[in-house]
């Protein structure tokens, strides 16, 4: 296993050097000045110890990046002599990624869970109370699939009771709609209290459904055969209420081998590409604006957009 060393060297050496040692081989190992020893200084300043330079400080997150651009594990730190760290790179394993099988219950994406992210978890949270929707409103997830981000609404609002809870009374009336049979039977089993659909929202509007006050929809305007402003359109002339609010999420990121890989992927490109994501979120944003909705642009793995009518006042107390 190739062995690295490095104290004062910047980064546009480190690079090349790692990525050869990773290409050569599974996994590297590193020795560098301990992140801790340098806390407060930014990425590539340089520091002394008692016997003179003691190193360039890097930040664990400058090498969590580095692992992830050069698509390695980065392994558990463990002290390596005075002042210096060892961690080693692993490159990630050739495996499909868990949503190539398709989202059905028998397959990766079943593994997969989004509230695990923790800028998701907190932006997501963040833009359900700044919709804030009434005790007792009624939800409408797109794209449910087998319904594991239904349970940001308990975190967002921890006072009101949610389906899959024993009273009845200020719950939220979830109505939730996808394609996938097999991944909707597994969210009735989440929460038996909620209604789930199985539902091509390309068939949207459908009167029956009625007016909700939060329409949440994650990962869903940019797959396949959804046509973004069509679906817009039917949701906020049929679907919304006339103080209702939106949360749409556009995915900026991959999951590889376990680990969830920062920036859209285009085929062909090495490194991420964000021109249609900045594209659709600017789209979308501008056709919300002009329905008359402010919308909010937050998140990091996957952006939201969150969607309120003008004049309405902003949900407090918005953190987690």
């Amino acid at each position: 296993m190739p062995h690295l060393s490095f104290t004062v060297e910047p980064l546009s050496e480190i690079i090349p050097a790692v990525r050869a040692a990773l290409e050569g081989g599974e996994e590297v190992t590193l020795e560098v000045p301990d992140p801790d020893a340098g806390l407060g200084l930014y990425a590539g300043e340089l520091y002394t110890g008692a016997a003179g330079p003691a190193g360039r400080h890097r930040p664990w997150s400058t090498w969590a990046d580095l692992a992830d651009a050069l698509g390695a594990h980065l392994l558990t730190p463990q002290p390596s002599g005075p002042g210096r760290a060892r961690f080693g790179l692993r490159r990630y394993a050739a495996a499909p990624a868990p949503d190539a099988g398709g989202y059905g219950a028998d397959g990766d994406w079943t593994r997969v869970d989004k509230l695990e992210d923790p800028v998701l978890l907190l932006t997501l949270v963040e833009a359900l109370r700044r919709i804030d929707p009434p005790a007792g409103g009624r939800v409408l997830a797109l794209g449910v699939n087998s319904g594991r981000e239904l349970n940001a609404l308990a975190l967002a609002f921890p006072e009101r009771p949610t389906p899959d809870q024993d009273s009845l009374d200020r719950h939220f009336e979830v109505v939730g709609i996808d394609t996938d049979a097999s991944a909707l039977a597994v969210a009735r089993g989440r929460f038996p209290r909620a209604e789930f659909l199985e539902l091509d929202v390309a068939e949207l509007p459908v009167p029956a459904l009625g007016r909700f006050d939060l329409i949440l929809a994650l990962s869903l305007l940019q797959s396949p055969g959804v046509r973004r402003d069509v679906l817009l359109k039917a949701l906020c002339r049929h679907h919304l209420s006339e103080t209702g609010g939106l949360v749409l999420g556009f995915p900026n990121a991959r999951y590889r081998d376990g680990l969830l890989s920062y920036g859209a992927r285009m085929k062909n490109f090495a490194r991420p590409d964000l021109s249609l994501l900045c594209a659709d979120v600017t789209d979308t944003r501008r056709d919300l604006q002009k329905r008359g909705f402010r919308v909010f642009v937050t998140g990091k793995h996957e952006v939201l957009l969150t969607a309120l009518p003008v004049g309405r006042r902003v949900g407090r107390e918005l953190t987690l």
